[in-house]
């Protein structure tokens, strides 16, 4: 099989993977948020950056070809995924010592992995709806990053297009198509995939607040680099 090397590891890859999906053969912890194997890649959160033969690009959409010499874990590439992950956190609402989801988010986990200790920027505060009109699940927006997992995974697996994302910048929101935009009236389902492959805690389980007790959740016993994707 041909190779290229990550940070001056030989890695083998198969022809039409790309450098992450090599990597995550291989082995090899890529830092990121908006990639699963399970979906077609889009590159939007940059968080997979790395470094190919002196040039910066995101892991998830870039080919892998025989020879490149990839950088992935330099103090610099770090830095800025710190600076990325920073901007995702006081844009939102992520107070992850009461949340739900601590222990099992995997942005709380990628800015574990990356270092990012606290942030520097002034957090936002924003005021987003919270939608418990649906019996067994809550939506709390205030928490999405607009990583397009939900939105990829109701289309692509469950065949609805319950949701998408609208607006630019600061202003881009998680939306649900139902006539009041409520998730209670739009074709959702509990069983859908759209429910399960949030990396954030946008959606929670009624009725069931801490199921798995903290500090025994998947990324408390294990890294994230030593975690599969689910």
């Amino acid at each position: 099989m041909a190779s290229f090397s990550i940070d001056q590891q030989p890695i083998e890859f198969e022809p039409g993977q790309t450098i992450l999906q090599a990597a995550m053969a291989a082995g090899v912890y890529i830092p990121h948020l908006c990639f699963h194997p399970q979906f077609s890649a889009h590159g939007s959160c940059r968080v997979c950056m790395v470094r190919i033969d002196g040039r910066t690009a995101s892991a998830c959409t870039a080919p892998a070809a025989a020879g490149l010499e990839v950088e992935n874990l330099s103090d610099d590439l770090q830095a800025l995924r710190r600076d990325i992950l920073q901007m995702l956190f006081v844009e939102g609402n992520h107070l992850c010592p009461s949340c739900e989801q601590s222990g099992a988010c995997h942005l709380q986990s990628v800015a574990e992995f990356c270092e990012l200790l606290m942030a520097d920027l002034p957090f936002q505060y924003p005021r987003r709806m919270v939608d418990a009109s649906h019996p067994d699940w809550v939506l709390d927006f205030t928490r999405c990053i607009h990583c397009e997992l939900c939105v990829k995974a109701s289309r692509e697996v469950d065949g609805k297009s319950v949701f998408s994302l609208t607006g630019r910048g600061f202003d881009t929101r998680l939306v649900i198509n139902a006539p009041d935009g409520l998730l209670v009236n739009s074709e959702f389902a509990s069983t859908d995939r759209a429910a399960s492959v949030c990396p954030v805690g946008v959606f929670l389980p009624k009725h069931q607040g801490f199921k798995t007790p903290i500090g025994q959740r998947k990324y408390d016993r294990h890294s994230i680099e030593q975690i599969t994707e689910e």
